[in-house]
């Protein structure tokens, strides 16, 4: 690397073009200047992994896909036919000089892009295809009843069993003789005369049917228990080589068809004086006649193969066990059933039990939560001593001409899952299939770590090995990357629509390398969202796979490890916003490693004398910029350890969490502390703090709407809060009115500073022409919406900038009123950090009231940005924006609680919401942050560890302490071996 002067350095343009470069080992970014980059020349190297970071709103995405992947769009759809592009629409070019060598191009996004309530996670990685094919074609049917393998006999199997026995064997073919209801004996007699039968078999007794209609009744002796029609007699013959004699052989076929045919598909074969065997046609046993295995029985879409009960839906409106025994703790004699409270209830249902309830030896005394499957299930069916629940519950429907009843019947009907199918969506009947002991139910209910085990072990007869080898290679094959992007908890019948974006983007990638392209270019936002570190180094293990088969692998990323797994790091930056959008770095990890050494050497204030041009074609030594990334990754940047740790005297506790695969947990989390709760992906962290804790709380202060899950009880310093606030990453508005400035309440303020202006009041503008919610100073022509929606049929609607307003949403004349040059539109165009600096010289307590925005790292985003085009982590960001601000009521005694608040942020950006979050708990508030980054874990005063894995083995508690505690760990806990060296 060559050694360059401080002047030098600072005076240093752009030190390599990109125009020589080959658009074959290169895609070649020329002059990109979408959104807030500065017209960059990016080359990317062709089959490579490249991850491109910076600080949240650096131009990472505009890069990746506002100009990458839409002109990789925008070819595709220009390749079309002229009539395919009529419905396609025509797509922007991207604000750019030229792009080379772009290939096909995959974006794989957090959102979660589907609602359907019937897309699963087994149809969405196209799995549940494949197990409909194995057990369509493989799958062996067997009898509820008896257990013995369905099946249907053919003529082949019926003749081969004549040629068990001997030459010389005699034998009788014969078929049941069915008598019509409009028939009589006689009648049905000539009918086979006819046909060319001769006798009959009445008992056993062989029988002329001419002697039956010449009038020898005696010969069908009353009452008779079976007629047959004697079909055939023969002779079992074989040829001289000891192989059944040809003629023969065809002889008894014709005649066991024959047989089955006269016979409604049954046949008998008597070898006589040895074995008489019964064959049937029909896929029948023990009485019912069962489905033949086919791709439509597996298919819950299909009305032939959904549920009857619940449609396919898994889910129906019945009675919810938990609103029929809401406290597990107390005991039958205690009142553990609710709806046999009341005394005309107690009288007829309860009084039977507890009276008779030693004769059958049932615990009266002992809580329901410590009775076994069994005796719960006592409690439900009942016996000739008492009625059970469900008999309770048949009573009461019959009486829903009454109103109480009515009321009653309501209070305790939620949704559950459907008992007939399990909640696999499946008719009853498609579990009597199976494949080595499991049928399609099962499997789709089991943990994919499981179904994996299940498909790695198995092994299958020959025959249906065969049928079955193809389809076993793809379902492996999907599974094992199902594993390695660490979903290995989820179900194949989990709905996607309560994935999160990280675990939708990872089944996307799963499907993706199951698909198994090549020579595309796949863009991945985030994948590592959602993952503890542990699950991280088998997403870089699935990462380079899918570009060792060809494929260039471009990945916007913050993670560490994957990072260091890249063939390229391209860093964007220095900053977000309006001071970002420049190329600051681009090179390799060992090109990093190197730059440290060489820094640290020097002892150089900023990290900006990179890679030489060189060195390779596609290194930038940079302009003069430092980089954050850098930084940090060299050590020079890093997230502080705190001081000290704070001290709780108050609790909040949870016992007997048992929702999803929490074990019957007993959490305690402290009051005005930070706490974090961690654990590997599918512990259980969001099941205990979303499901169980979060609505709980809600419901104890009547405030909740949503169920919470399973628990025992919920105790301590209740009192102590006067707020519960949830801040996830669901959008901060539906409208596509809603943006920061008013969700941080601002806005209010600053059409006040609008309407306080000299001309605002020689007019008599009110604050109201300010705002694009109401009639005034909006634009009438787009509702304040800045551009005005056209509806096309038979394709996607159509935006255009309203001409009206030509997209400032407001009336001219309302435009006519500044504040310092500056209209209600040119503010609202500015960025967070822009309106700061303006206000900071025009209005100080309006520039206070934006100050919390910059605050937790989004000085980057418009005042005025549509709250549907934030990511979900900005909008958690601007949540907490709102609680910084002096407007909440309940400062000091709030409880917080965040989920994953570091997504999308880079470690400059996670030291500024930390800040934040601390400032929080400094002024009394509570925090509870479900996360994996060790930067905030290292971060906390009290850490909460669920475990030991996920899914089924997961669900129990392995760790609670601070930071400086859990990294003494021996016991092989995931989360402290990666805290090790933070702390």
């Amino acid at each position: 690397m060559t050694q360059t002067t401080e002047t030098e350095r600072r005076t240093a343009g752009p030190q390599r073009s990109v125009d020589h470069l080959d658009p074959k080992q290169f895609i070649i970014i020329k002059g990109a200047k979408v959104h807030n980059l500065k017209g960059i020349d990016v080359a990317i190297p062709r089959n490579k992994l490249v991850v491109l970071t910076g600080l949240s709103g650096s131009g990472k995405s505009s890069l990746a896909f506002d100009t990458l992947f839409a002109e990789g769009q925008r070819m595709y759809v220009e390749s079309l036919s002229s009539y395919a592009r009529q419905f396609l629409g025509r797509m922007e070019k991207p604000e750019v000089e030229y792009i080379k060598g772009v290939s096909p191009a995959i974006a794989i996004e957090q959102k979660v892009s589907t609602r359907n309530p019937r897309s699963t996670v087994g149809t969405s990685t196209e799995i549940y295809d494949y197990l409909k094919l194995l057990f369509g074609r493989a799958g062996v049917t067997y009898s509820p009843i008896s257990g013995h393998e369905v099946r249907k006999d053919t003529v082949t199997d019926v003749v081969n069993f004549m040629y068990e026995f001997e030459a010389g064997q005699r034998v009788m073919v014969m078929a049941p003789l069915r008598i019509r209801d409009d028939r009589t004996l006689a009648y049905e007699l000539n009918i086979l005369l006819q046909k060319g039968y001769t006798r009959i078999v009445a008992d056993g007794k062989i029988v002329q049917i001419e002697d039956v209609l010449n009038g020898d009744e005696a010969s069908v002796p009353e009452p008779y228990t079976s007629l047959e029609i004697l079909v055939d007699r023969g002779t079992v013959l074989y040829d001289d080589n000891g192989n059944p004699d040809e003629d023969n052989q065809y002889r008894f076929s014709d005649s066991v068809q024959t047989a089955f045919s006269e016979g409604d598909g049954t046949c008998r074969v008597d070898v006589v004086g040895k074995e008489t065997r019964i064959f049937s046609d029909k896929f029948e046993l023990d009485g019912i006649v069962f489905e033949e295995p086919s791709v439509n029985l597996f298919t819950f879409n299909n009305p032939y193969g959904a549920c009857r009960r619940c449609d396919g839906f898994g889910k129906v409106l019945g009675i919810d066990p938990d609103l029929v025994v809401p406290d597990k703790n107390l005991s039958v004699f205690e009142g553990a059933i609710a709806p046999w409270r009341s005394e005309k209830m107690n009288e007829e249902f309860l009084k039977p039990l507890l009276k008779n309830g030693i004769r059958f030896d049932f615990p009266i005394h002992r809580p329901y939560k410590d009775l076994t499957p069994a005796e719960q299930e006592l409690l439900w069916t009942g016996n000739k001593y008492f009625d059970g629940i469900n008999a309770f519950f048949n009573f009461v429907e019959s009486q829903t001409f009454k109103v109480q009843y009515r009321v009653m019947l309501s209070r305790y009907r939620g949704k559950t899952t459907c008992p007939e199918c399990r909640g696999s969506r499946l008719r009853k009947d498609a579990g009597y299939v199976k494949i080595a002991g499991k049928s399609i139910t099962d499997l789709v209910l089991l943990p994919l770590t499981q179904v994996t085990t299940f498909f790695r072990e198995i092994d299958l007869p020959e025959h249906q090995q065969k049928i079955a080898n193809r389809i076993l290679i793809e379902i492996r094959n999907r599974l094992d990357y199902m594993e390695r992007v660490g979903l290995g908890y989820l179900t194949l019948n989990r709905l996607t629509n309560t994935l999160s974006g990280g675990e939708y983007q990872r089944i996307k990638l799963a499907t993706s390398l199951g698909s198994a392209l090549v020579g595309s270019m796949y863009i991945l936002d985030e994948p590592s969202i959602g993952l503890h570190p542990r699950d991280t180094q088998r997403l870089v293990s699935v990462l380079e796979s899918l570009r060792d088969m060809g494929n260039t692998v471009i990945v916007v990323e913050h993670e560490e490890e994957v990072m260091r797994a890249a063939d390229q790091l391209i860093d964007i930056g220095p900053d977000a916003g309006s001071l970002g959008g420049h190329l600051v770095f681009q090179g390799t990890w060992d090109e990093i490693k190197e730059l440290g050494v060489r820094i640290e050497q020097r002892g150089v204030a900023d990290a900006s004398v990179f890679a030489d041009a060189s060195a390779t074609p596609h290194s930038a030594l940079l302009t003069p910029h430092s980089s954050h990334t850098i930084d940090f990754l060299t050590g020079r940047e890093t997230v502080p350890v705190p001081s000290f740790r704070r001290k709780a005297t108050n609790f909040i506790e949870l016992k007997g969490a048992r929702e999803n695969n929490l074990k019957g947990v007993d959490a305690r989390f402290p009051l005005n502390t930070l706490t974090v709760v961690t654990g590997v992906s599918g512990s259980g962290k969001s099941t205990l703090i979303r499901k169980v804790l979060y609505p709980a709380l809600m419901r104890q202060r009547g405030e909740g709407t949503e169920e919470a899950g399973k628990f025992d009880g919920l105790s301590g310093s209740l009192d102590r809060i006067s707020a519960i606030e949830m801040i996830d990453q669901n959008p901060i508005g539906k409208s596509s009115r809603s943006n920061p400035v008013t969700y941080i309440k601002a806005y209010d303020y600053l059409r006040q500073v609008m309407a306080d202006q000299a001309v605002s009041k020689s007019r008599g503008y009110k604050p109201s022409h300010f705002s694009f919610n109401v009639d005034g100073g909006r634009c009438e022509v787009c509702q304040g919406e800045g551009e005005v929606k056209i509806e096309m049929q038979f394709m996607a609607d159509i935006y255009l900038k309203c001409e009206g307003c030509g997209g400032k949403r407001f009336k001219q004349e309302v435009l006519e009123v500044t504040l310092h040059d500056k209209n209600v539109s040119d503010i609202l165009d500015m960025t967070v950090d822009e309106a700061i600096r303006f206000f900071r010289q025009v209005d100080n307590k309006m520039a206070d009231k934006l100050q919390p925005l910059q605050d937790v790292g989004l000085g980057y985003i418009g005042l005025g940005q549509s709250a549907n085009t934030l990511s979900g982590g900005e909008a958690q960001r601007v949540k907490l924006a709102s609680f910084l601000g002096k407007g909440n009521p309940n400062k000091g005694s709030t409880l917080f609680i965040f989920d994953e608040p570091t997504t999308g942020l880079h470690f400059h950006d996670i030291r500024k919401l930390l800040s934040a979050i601390n400032a929080l708990v400094d002024q009394g508030d509570s925090v509870i942050i479900i996360e994996h980054n060790m930067e905030v874990i290292k971060n906390a005063d009290h850490i909460i560890d669920l475990g030991p894995e996920g899914g089924e083995t997961g669900g129990y508690i392995t760790f609670t302490g601070t930071p400086e505690e859990m990294v003494k760990l021996t016991d092989g806990n995931f989360t402290a071996q990666y805290l090790k060296g933070k702390v």
